[in-house]
């Protein structure tokens, strides 16, 4: 249908898309952990979280393999200007080779370091280090940026295809790959996740003979992808973190530590999460978390306390709150340490569940009523914000402010002439927030536009061109207000009129 129009049909469409299509990334994604170790395949699984996070979105291994061609072409190209015999340009697309010569291998990455970082200007992302789009490979591949570990699995996979065998290197706070310097090349199997003897947090030395015969580490150069492809030393790599760390941290990873890697970034990502109500980075993570290590207690509480505190609004589904009872007896099988946790928990949930029960009805706010009579905007109006200047719409009012004394200080409301005595309206907002706005600070936008937030569909039906509908359901809470609107905006473009003439 047309843009504008059937907005609440189109957002809960979305959702049941949204929720059908993980269902079946999640499933793939289960499937894929069940490969034996020796399967390694780190872009098809950095792809499943990449499809998780954004189930709507056109991702798939066939077109991020397709553009990771593309770019094994050009550095072909520039392989060809190197040396025209090279044995990797008889490579095949799909075909799995290795060169064994460290000479021809070091061709390959210098052709790839020009391609990447000079020609396509990819690097990494130290102005919006946090931001998730740099773990989404589709991203790292459109946006050309990254962090280290995303950087680093498209530089593997690049390096591979051309046989140079990278490993990825799971090291503190910066991820790595490493480059086997060792006289036997890519056929020896060191003995890398082992701890020296001694003090395992002492620095290694090259030079120790017994070390040297156990860890092979020196044997190594360690390469930064998001760092241009710089290659570094052992020493270097401290360096680059500013500590000491184990031989063990030097080692090779499976592909399910390079995804646990991964997650836990957005994991953590989610945590800091503050943009809306909905937490969807968060739940996407756990859920990717808890699909990898299901027996995670703590995880598995913090997803009993989060399905919790969503599920005791109003307008979230019911649905949220039975599931916290699963989740909390699953933890009691697992820990049954966690009994005080638990029960706290069940006690407020099953609490929760009574309180609904009661509900009868919901809030309906009339504007003819005498205690609103202060309340000058109404739902659907498109509005501007006086001292920050972004646009937005309103979808619900109240005639003073309804928030506690600590948010009210925090927001340093009491400096307003009018305090928290008059009306603030909840907005959604351009950028994708909701916000709650004093109504000395709003102001009709006399040059509407439509408001690009992923929840307009809960709310109105329709655009017109100058406000938005209500649906049903905000209507039956609004019942006198597109009548206001309607009013409002006659009077706007009359005032317009007038002054055009």
């Amino acid at each position: 249908m047309e843009g504008r129009k059937a907005l609440t049909w189109k957002y809960y469409a979305k959702k049941i898309l949204y929720y059908l299509r993980q269902q079946k990334i999640l499933n793939n994604l289960k499937a894929f952990l069940q490969q034996p170790d020796d399967y390694e395949s780190y872009l098809e699984g950095a792809i499943y979280i990449d499809q998780y996070c954004n189930p709507l979105s056109d991702i798939s291994l066939k077109d991020i393999q397709a553009q990771i061609d593309s770019i094994v072409e050009l550095v072909c190209k520039t392989l060809r200007g190197i040396n025209s015999r090279h044995p990797s340009l008889a490579f095949k697309a799909g075909e799995s080779s290795m060169i064994m010569e460290i000479e021809l291998q070091s061709q390959v990455l210098d052709a790839m370091n020009y391609v990447l970082y000079d020609q396509l200007k990819f690097k990494g992302n130290r102005m919006d280090y946090y931001n998730a789009l740099n773990l989404y490979m589709h991203q790292v591949l459109i946006r050309r940026t990254g962090i280290p570990i995303s950087m680093s699995l498209l530089y593997l996979t690049i390096a591979r295809q051309l046989g140079v065998p990278l490993e990825p290197v799971n090291f503190p706070s910066h991820f790595l790959l490493r480059w086997c310097q060792g006289a036997e090349g890519v056929r020896k199997k060191t003995h890398m996740e082992l701890e020296p003897p001694g003090d395992s947090s002492l620095p290694l030395s090259p030079s120790s003979p017994l070390q040297r015969a156990t860890l092979d580490i020196f044997d190594y150069i360690y390469i930064d992808a998001f760092g241009k492809g710089k290659q570094l030393t052992v020493k270097e790599c401290e360096y680059l973190i500013g500590q000491h760390v184990t031989a063990a941290l030097y080692g090779v990873v499976n592909v399910k530590k390079v995804l646990q890697r991964m997650v836990g970034n957005l994991l953590s990502l989610g945590k800091r999460e503050g943009i809306d109500q909905s937490y969807q980075l968060l739940r996407d993570s756990l859920d990717l978390y808890l699909a990898m290590y299901p027996d995670q207690v703590q995880l598995l509480l913090l997803q009993a306390r989060l399905y919790f505190h969503l599920g005791i609004w109003p307008e979230k589904s019911f649905c949220l709150v039975l599931k916290v009872l699963d989740i909390l007896q699953h933890i009691q099988t697992l820990d049954p340490g966690q009994h005080g946790a638990v029960g706290y928990l069940v006690q407020h949930t099953l609490e929760h569940i009574e309180r609904k029960k009661e509900e009868v009805g919901v809030e309906v706010k009339l504007r003819s009523h005498e205690k609103h009579r202060d309340v000058c905007y109404s739902i659907g109006l498109i509005m501007k914000h006086k001292r920050y200047g972004y646009n937005c719409v309103i979808y619900g009012w109240d005639p003073t402010c309804m928030m506690g004394h600590e948010w009210i200080r925090n927001m340093n409301v009491h400096s307003l002439p009018h305090g928290h005595h008059q009306p603030f309206y909840n907005v959604l907002v351009e950028d994708g927030s909701c916000r709650y706005a004093a109504q000395e600070n709003l102001e009709y936008n006399v040059e509407p536009q439509e408001i690009s937030h992923p929840d307009v569909g809960r709310y109105f039906s329709e655009f017109t061109g100058t406000h938005y509908i209500p649906n049903a359901e905000l209507e039956i809470r609004y019942p006198e207000d597109l009548e206001s609107v309607y009013e409002t905006v006659q009077n706007i473009y009359s005032a317009k009129k007038e002054d055009v003439e």
